[in-house]
This record gives structure tokens, sequence and C-alpha cells, in this order.
């Protein structure tokens, strides 16, 4: 049972080196851990206070970066709605520019068929009145004594005259 009651020698010997030790510790211990804690409280604040900073200086940037995301997709949804109305715009030139030049050619065939036609009559009415005035010519050398003969005549004049026009075509 003595270990569980120390003799009072014992104890004061033990209080006295527990106030040294306390007194040595106080005077020159303390202080320097002290000053130790103090130090990584003021850098873990600090440590603590930049985190703060730049997760605020972080946050800042993803908005802008949002910010700036959206600004360039209006810009690309604007750029893409204007190259769509470009594109069309051409495209409804180049057809108005397509049926105009059609037209143009068309009316062109148009003219010259209509001008060949013409050519075409004119070629037709000059043989037409050239045969009849050979045929006019021819009837009126020949001298014919009766109605018959004339008859017999003339639609042998207008066979070579059918079989002459033939053999140009």
């Amino acid at each position: 049972m003595n270990l569980v009651t120390p003799d009072g020698g014992l104890l004061f010997w033990m209080t006295l080196i527990f106030l040294l030790l306390f007194f040595v510790l106080a005077r020159f211990g303390f202080p320097v851990i002290t000053g130790m804690v103090e130090k990584r409280n003021r850098h873990i604040d600090e440590s603590l206070k930049m985190a703060q900073e730049a997760r605020a200086r972080m946050e800042n940037l993803a908005a802008e970066q949002a910010a700036l995301l959206e600004k360039t997709r209006q810009e690309q949804g604007v750029m893409l709605r204007e190259a769509a109305q470009t594109r069309a715009t051409i495209i409804a030139n180049a057809q108005k520019e397509a049926e105009e030049k059609a037209e143009k050619i068309i009316e062109k065939a148009r003219v010259e068929i209509a001008a060949e036609k013409e050519s075409a009559l004119r070629d037709i009415r000059k043989e037409v009145a050239m045969l009849s005035v050979d045929i006019a010519e021819k009837v009126i050398r020949k001298d014919l004594e009766n109605d018959d003969a004339q008859m017999r005549y003339l639609d042998k004049l207008v066979g070579e005259m059918s079989s002459a026009r033939n053999s140009k075509n």
C-alpha cells in the first residue's frame, strides 16, 4: 500500500521538482511552444484565407467562362443565321438568273424559228410563183385547140413540177 499513499517527503520533492520543471518550461519552453503554435495558427489562417480567395477567383473565372461561352454560342447562332440567309439569297439570285437566261434562250430560239419559218414560206411562195409563171408561160406558148387537150397538158405540167420539186428536196 505504500505505492498508493506516498510519504510526505516524497510528496514534497515531487512537488518541488514539478514546480521547478514547470518554472523552467514556463520560462523557456512554453513561449517557444506557444510561439510555434501561434505561428502555425497564423499559417493555417493565411492558407485558409488564400484558399478562400482562390475559390472566389475560381468562381469568378467560372462565371466569366460561362458568360463567354454563352456569348460565343449566341454569336455562333447569329453567324449561322446570317450564313443561311446569305445562302438562301445566293440560291434565289442564281435561280432567278438561270430562269432569265433560259427565257432569253427560249425567246431567241422562238425568234430564230419564226425567221426560219418566214424564210421557208417566202421560198415556197417564190417557188410557187415561179412555177405558176412557168406553167402559164408554157400554157400560153402552146397553141391548144380544145379544152380536153389543155387539161391533159396542165396535168402533165403539174406532175412534172411535183416531181421536180420532190427531186430538189
